[in-house]
């Protein structure tokens, strides 16, 4: 396959990852976040890592974790480690929240949302200076001193934050006693090794966040690729809140071949006759960034 530009050049130790929450059954949004970062990987020889997100309880389905990879499965996208859950490293994500309030990087504040909302939904760093030492009824929040004001993302180069969003002191650890989402996806991505990571549009906003919790923690960052948001016919994106449905697992082709069409591939007359295996294949072969559309996202055919 070619280099085109844009895209990294070929090398083993490249780690990719996919990382659903399991708050219901993959939709084709879901399954287009999975092969775009499958052929990403396999483009680059390099490991795909599926990781389950189950960071909060209250959200998640009964069963969805196994419906999750029951549909990976049966569409052919094989990971190539042991899944990890994120419910199971809680010990890790707590050493780091520890290591941070014992250094002052970190902080305990007691502000809730409906105080944050009345004061324009921007944080104001209201508790930094508070020196809390009581944990309880209390977030933890992360000192941002050298706010992340864009980055650049593989396809669509340089994107920027909005400077409110950059400058707030974050949540690594919620009122709840649940952790944070970025927290623990950059502490789980550094800790399996993962170099690039290629997601949906939905997850820009929190990119600068978690480019700030690698240079804290003084890491190699990782790089981004965002691919186009699926939306509905009524313009809303697809997703488990919005009731998109579930991907039928006894159609595998059927669904790969609209995924891959979502993901800019024309694809040969004949391709229906091939099997599963023989398309991913074939995808992986002709996967490149230039495939990708601009738009960050575009209307579905579910």
């Amino acid at each position: 396959m070619s280099n085109p530009q844009g895209s990294q050049t070929h090398h083993s130790n490249y780690v990719g990852r996919f990382a659903p929450s399991p708050s219901g059954p993959l939709h084709f949004g879901s399954l287009v976040a999975a092969l775009g970062s499958y052929f990403q990987t396999k483009s680059q020889q390099g490991q795909w890592l599926v990781r389950i997100e189950d960071l909060d309880p209250p959200r998640e389905m009964p069963g969805a974790a196994k419906m999750i990879l029951e549909t990976l499965d049966a569409h052919g996208l094989v990971w190539d480690q042991t899944v990890v859950y994120q419910s199971q490293r809680h010990a890790l994500y707590q050493e780091q929240i520890e290591t941070w309030l014992r250094s002052e990087r970190a902080y305990y504040c007691q502000c809730t949302r409906k105080q944050i909302k009345q004061g324009g939904g921007f944080y104001l760093g209201t508790c930094r200076n508070k020196a809390l030492t009581d944990g309880a009824q209390c977030s933890v929040r992360l000192k941002v001193d050298d706010p992340i004001a864009f980055f650049d993302d593989e396809k669509h180069g340089r994107i920027e934050i909005p400077a409110q969003l950059a400058q707030e002191d974050f949540i690594i650890k919620r009122r709840d006693g649940l952790f944070a989402y970025n927290l623990a996806v950059v502490l789980d991505d550094i800790d399996q090794g993962v170099t690039q990571v290629v997601r949906g549009a939905d997850l820009i906003e929190p990119t600068g966040r978690q480019i700030n919790l690698y240079r804290y923690l003084e890491q190699p960052e990782v790089s981004y690729i965002h691919l186009p948001l699926a939306l509905d016919q009524h313009g809303n994106k697809l997703s488990k809140q919005n009731h998109a449905p579930a991907v039928d697992n006894k159609r595998p082709k059927h669904t790969i071949m609209q995924a891959m069409r979502f993901l800019g591939f024309t694809l040969p007359d004949d391709f229906e006759s091939a099997s599963v295996e023989q398309m991913l294949h074939w995808g992986v072969k002709n996967w490149h960034l230039d495939l990708l559309p601009n738009s960050l996202s575009r209307h579905s055919a579910f």
